[in-house]
């Protein structure tokens, strides 16, 4: 039963960025630049921080 629960709402996810995707390429597109720049903070960060540790 739980498997199928997650199934079914990984099928929701993917349908609901599928169809903003096509709803809104522009919006889409920001927010994907967005996580791409928070992602990317996100790795500086941790490089930072095992090289204080390394040091």
């Amino acid at each position: 039963m739980q498997v199928q629960t997650k199934k079914i709402f990984g099928l929701l996810l993917i349908s609901f960025v599928i169809y903003t995707i096509i709803a809104t390429p522009d919006k889409a597109s920001d927010l994907i630049a967005q996580w791409f720049s928070a992602i990317s903070s996100s790795c500086k960060w941790v490089g930072t921080q095992i090289g204080n540790l390394i040091d």
